[in-house]
């Protein structure tokens, strides 16, 4: 996967988006990356590789690392017809390139046919210049943090449009 990674950084380059690494050593949850971002100023996040029950459609669902998400609330607020599963680690290959535990909003670099829809909680919209939106670059075994200017840019060169959601009311716990 360090080909993803390396993937990655030369598009940040050719954007002149700027970035924070850390890295550590690989992490499967959340809960293991944070003792390895105590530096760490500004938004970590966690995501969710998610697919429709009915219609198979896919989500990347992203929000604050200290967030719990109920799947079965915020399929009812994203009118997804029968709520969320997770997505089989074959379909998170196919369709970002990358394993279980590197789920990325950045790996949407490789969803060339936009087959998955792009939700973020409010809170990473309302992020100030100065903080940080930090995610894994492709790979588990660091940790990215960009601006949110930059990362909306990033996001736009992939052609993702992001849909907002406010978590402390929808899809909570």
């Amino acid at each position: 996967m360090t080909e993803g990674r390396d993937k990655l950084e030369e598009i940040l380059k050719s954007l002149s988006i700027t970035t924070t690494v850390f890295e550590h050593p690989e992490v499967f949850t959340v809960e293991a990356m944070m003792p390895h971002l105590q530096d760490c100023k500004g938004l970590i996040v966690k995501n969710l590789f998610l697919k429709g029950k009915k219609k198979k459609d896919l989500w990347l669902i992203t929000v604050g690392h200290d967030k719990e998400i109920n799947l079965t609330q915020l399929g009812k607020d994203l009118s997804v017809p029968g709520g969320f599963r997770f997505a089989d680690e074959a379909i998170l290959e196919e369709k970002l390139g990358v394993k279980q535990g590197c789920v990325t909003p950045l790996a949407l670099m490789n969803d060339k046919n936009h087959d998955v829809k792009l939700v973020l909680d409010k809170d990473i919209q309302h992020l100030s210049e100065s903080e940080l939106i930090y995610s894994h670059p492709i790979v588990n075994s660091a940790t990215m943090g960009m601006s949110y200017p930059d990362f909306s840019k990033f996001l736009e060169h992939t052609g993702h449009k992001p849909n907002f959601i406010e978590l402390s009311k929808a899809g909570a716990k």
